[in-house]
């Protein structure tokens, strides 16, 4: 049986597989690499004090003053997302979680996961309507 997400190792070691993958996939890997030009070595980290804020409620990443809406926005004005972007995201994030977890705070982050893409989505107006945002039944 996998173990559920237990602390700041579990976080790295699932956003490391997670960018590994994204980084090279044919969908969103652009994103990453000719939008966003992510440095990976600075990105783990902050990445990892978001999802470790989430799940155990720290304040690492409210101290760095970032606001992860306004940087998908300014990515956003550079080359314009689509659904299928965030659909690629999520499946692969869930992925990720899946091939390794299992446990209450691993169907949290995926929960949360998909919360954060459909409000960027409906922030950044792609989503339909707020039925799809919120995963209702249209």
């Amino acid at each position: 049986m996998r173990p559920d997400i237990e602390n700041r190792v579990d976080i790295d070691r699932l956003m490391q597989s997670f960018y590994e993958r994204a980084l090279i996939d044919e969908v969103i890997g652009y994103i990453f690499t000719d939008v966003a030009h992510l440095d990976l070595n600075s990105h783990l980290p902050i990445i990892g004090d978001f999802w470790e804020a989430m799940l155990f409620r720290t304040g690492d990443y409210a101290a760095r003053g970032r606001n992860p809406m306004e940087v998908h926005r300014q990515l956003h004005l550079k080359s314009a997302f689509k659904p299928i972007h965030f659909s690629r995201w999520l499946e692969m994030f869930v992925s990720c979680v899946d091939e390794q977890f299992t446990g209450p705070r691993a169907e949290f982050i995926k929960i949360r996961a998909h919360a954060i893409a459909n409000r960027f989505q409906q922030n950044l107006g792609l989503s339909a309507s707020p039925e799809e945002a919120f995963g209702a039944e249209p």
